[in-house]
């Protein structure tokens, strides 16, 4: 083409083909791109705004939007100027980043009908595994079949507090078989880095990169097979396994744990705060440690008081449930056979068992498979299995 015929939307559109590496996206889907101008003489000028000034991605940007210009006919010559964006920019551009990440998620071998539940904490010691094997063997007692995988891949304690040892197998699909347990009317099915180890007190000295990656083989190479509910024990913090999650398997929602006190409510924030800027649902609040009442009946409130509450209210989020500072968690935990099946009379077995009821009957309730097109899914899933029927959605 001729250079009086060359547009700014031509240039856009082959800079559509430059590639942030780091983001995953166009830079000009993220917005990346401030301006673009075209002179006479067929020299063609890009405004390239980079989050950071120093961005280690500068000469590779550079050079590709270079290379895709200079193919266009009638360009002479490009010049790339570089500006750094201000936070507002920023957040815009991560926010893009991590809707496109969820829109083009990778098939996983859980089934689309799945409820996926990350339980998610700011900080450590609050409790946050308990909770979810609590609620995995509670759901599973009323006759649901749920998965665990123990996405702490650091810290995996999983293993030790549902009472399962033994190596992960392979099946002959060439899938990881997950350990299962019995438990009451349902089954429970895990995975976890505690299996893929000789001994449990071997470190895991894994980069972010490799854990997110462990997380993913978790979901896309295991025989998960049928279930209701899918529930992941996810590392404290705000790091490359949650960031992962939100890429995955966009469909997550996230359960936040936290203690009364003001210290965990604060950093539970920031929990939160990750999963709506990568679009996953808040579903609710578990304040744990609530209280410890002693056998004389007193009530005393060890961690302060109103946290959780002020969690939820702050989050616009309900507060589930609060569970009492009892030794008989702990205990039941290290001799695998978690409370809330164990002591279901206790008062933190009853604050288990109801919040695994608020979910099931009130907020995330199994889908009804009753309907035609349904029934039609159930039957694809079983014949390709739930990957393929992911991949033929996308």
């Amino acid at each position: 083409m001729a250079v009086s015929t060359l547009s700014t939307t031509d240039v856009e559109g082959v800079l559509r083909g430059v590639i942030d590496p780091e983001l995953g996206a166009n830079i000009i889907d993220l917005g990346m791109v401030n301006d673009v101008s075209i002179g006479d003489d067929g020299e063609v000028t890009v405004v390239v705004a980079l989050t950071i000034a120093g961005c280690p991605l500068r000469a590779q940007i550079r050079d590709d939007v270079r290379s895709k210009v200079m193919g266009l006919s009638g360009v002479a010559s490009v010049k790339v100027r570089f500006g750094e964006m201000d936070q507002a920019q920023r957040t815009q551009v991560m926010q893009r980043a991590r809707k496109n990440a969820s829109d083009n998620a990778p098939a996983t071998a859980v089934p689309l009908t799945t409820r996926v539940v990350a339980v998610a904490s700011g900080k450590g010691g609050v409790g946050k595994s308990s909770v979810t094997v609590n609620l995995a063997s509670a759901l599973a007692w009323r006759g649901f079949t749920v998965g665990v995988i123990d996405a702490d891949i650091w810290g995996f304690s999983i293993p030790r507090m549902l009472g399962i040892t033994g190596r992960l197998q392979a099946g002959s699909e060439g899938l990881i078989r997950p350990h299962e347990v019995v438990v009451g009317e349902g089954r429970v099915k895990v995975v976890s880095m505690g299996f893929l180890v000789d001994d449990e007190d071997t470190a895991i000295m894994w980069r972010g990169l490799m854990l997110a990656k462990a997380l993913e083989e978790f979901l896309v190479k295991v025989a998960w097979g049928h279930l209701d509910y899918l529930l992941l024990d996810m590392p404290p913090g705000t790091g490359d396994v949650q960031m992962a999650l939100g890429r995955i398997l966009p469909q997550a929602e996230i359960l936040v744990v936290t203690t009364p006190a003001l210290a965990a409510q604060k950093v539970a924030v920031r929990v939160a705060d990750m999963a709506r800027r990568s679009y996953l649902k808040v579903l609710g609040v578990v304040e744990n440690m609530s209280w410890f009442a002693c056998e004389h009946g007193g009530v005393y409130r060890l961690f302060g008081e109103g946290g959780g509450q002020d969690l939820a209210t702050g989050l616009d989020v309900p507060l589930l449930g609060q569970i009492p500072l009892e030794p008989a968690v702990s205990a039941a935990n290290d001799a695998g056979t978690p409370l809330s099946v164990a002591s279901a009379d206790s008062a933190a077995g009853r604050a288990f068992r109801a919040i695994a009821e608020r979910l099931a009957d009130d907020l995330l309730p199994p889908p009804e498979m009753a309907g035609c097109s349904a029934r039609l899914l159930q039957a694809a899933e079983h014949a390709l299995g739930p990957a393929k029927v992911a991949g033929s959605r996308r």
